[in-house]
């Protein structure tokens, strides 16, 4: 089982949204997958809800109190983490995932956050001693912007793999509506915006 962390103690920087397409992804790759949702206002949970079921299956878990242990044969699980984590929690999280994925928005304040956030992880022996992987998102990113020129700057220097960059699309929010993710969509314009997600999933099947 490889098991991904999504995390940032950032509020709003699209923790749900990569959880709930990189739990589609794995689903509609023929992965048994778990999604596991332990914040408390349970966002990935009710993505889950909305699902049709006709889409890929994904089984919801809720971790908001306890983290239970997945159902055997599970593949693949993502972990929804929620913000403002306590050092245990950071701590009891690392220690069950694989590779931790860290999204980040082109924003001064999601920049500071984000900084704090690694500080916390680099006092982790597991992810010190590169034992477990960091992959850094850019989120809704604008091309040739101001912000979008500044996170970059600050993507290169934060010591650890930026994986790639989503660019900011209604149709994320489009699709959540519907218990959907572009994996699950038809279309130019969902594979356009597909193509994002390629060097983030082929990272974690590289260092997990």
């Amino acid at each position: 089982m490889i098991a991904v962390l999504v995390a940032n103690i950032k509020g709003g920087c699209g923790k749900t949204t990569i959880a709930t397409h990189l739990a589609s992804a794995y689903a509609k790759a023929g992965h048994a997958t778990v999604l596991a949702d332990v914040d408390r206002q349970r966002s990935s949970l009710g993505w889950m809800d909305r699902r049709p079921n006709t889409a890929p299956s994904v089984l919801g878990m809720d971790w908001a109190k306890d983290f239970t242990d997945p159902p055997k044969g599970t593949g693949r699980l993502v972990i929804d983490a929620p913000a403002a984590l306590k050092t245990k929690q950071i701590e009891e999280l690392v220690k069950l995932a694989d590779v931790v994925v860290l999204p980040v928005l082109p924003s001064a304040f999601d920049e500071q956050a984000t900084r704090r956030f690694l500080d916390k992880l680099e006092e982790l022996k597991s992810i010190a001693k590169n034992k477990k992987a960091v992959a850094v998102v850019g989120n809704r990113m604008r091309a040739r912007t101001r912000a979008a020129d500044r996170l970059d700057e600050f993507l290169g220097g934060v010591g650890h793999s930026v994986v790639t960059r989503l660019r900011d699309s209604q149709i994320y929010p489009d699709a959540a509506a519907s218990g959907l993710s572009l994996f699950d969509m038809t279309g130019k314009r969902a594979a356009e915006h597909r193509a994002d997600w390629d060097p983030l999933l082929a990272y974690i099947d590289k260092v997990a």
